[in-house]
């Protein structure tokens, strides 16, 4: 008889639950926002860089990614290094000339190194982020990478109190699952997120 809210992950599992509504985003619906965006930006060969090959929800992003894109991509598996990532992105761009786009599953984690290797490649390569983090935002700011998408973790956190005060005050409840992202900070949006992710705002 207790109202319950899930957020940030099992969206695909919160109704078969129980659950009231599920507050987060759609890994796959992300990913596939983001290849869109990329392949309008003239993606055309691309690498997702997933760090945890197995995870579920990264798997998700790169299909998502994957079907969006509508071009070539591969799957680049890596380990939780930055600098196995950067080394693997390195020479996967140097054994592949085609590749013009970068698509990373953490912003600090796997973004940043990303953007090193693809700056130390010569080449225009358009390098994009799931999640934020305040050095990731910077080399949006600074035309170093194309986007970073924003799940925005404030608002999972936020909404489901709001929404489960509501019900027990006033018996309101939102009639399905509120999704939180993606929503793509890009450089007009990325300087003014920088300090509330330094934060853990965005």
């Amino acid at each position: 008889g207790i109202p319950v809210i899930s957020m940030n992950s099992g969206s695909d599992v919160a109704e078969s639950l129980g659950v009231t509504l599920h507050v987060g985003q759609s890994e796959y619906d992300a990913g596939l926002a983001a290849g869109k965006k990329l392949a309008s930006m003239g993606g055309t060969n691309a690498i997702c860089v997933n760090h945890e090959v197995g995870n579920v929800a990264l798997d998700l992003r790169c299909s998502g990614f994957e079907e969006g894109f509508g071009g070539a991509v591969t799957v680049l598996p890596t380990g939780n290094d930055p600098a196995e990532i950067e080394s693997k992105v390195s020479a996967a761009l140097a054994s592949d000339e085609a590749v013009n786009t970068v698509m990373a599953l953490g912003a600090s984690l796997a973004g940043e190194p990303s953007v090193a290797a693809a700056k130390a490649s010569g080449r225009d390569v358009k390098v994009a982020s799931f999640d934020l983090s305040a050095g990731f935002l910077q080399m949006i700011v600074d035309g170093e990478a194309a986007f970073a998408i924003d799940q925005q973790q404030f608002l999972q956190g936020y909404l489901p109190v709001v929404f489960l005060a509501n019900n027990h005050n006033y018996g309101l409840m939102p009639g399905g699952d509120v999704p939180s992202g993606p929503n793509l900070v890009t450089a007009d949006k990325a300087g003014q997120v920088i300090e509330l992710s330094a934060k853990g705002i965005r």
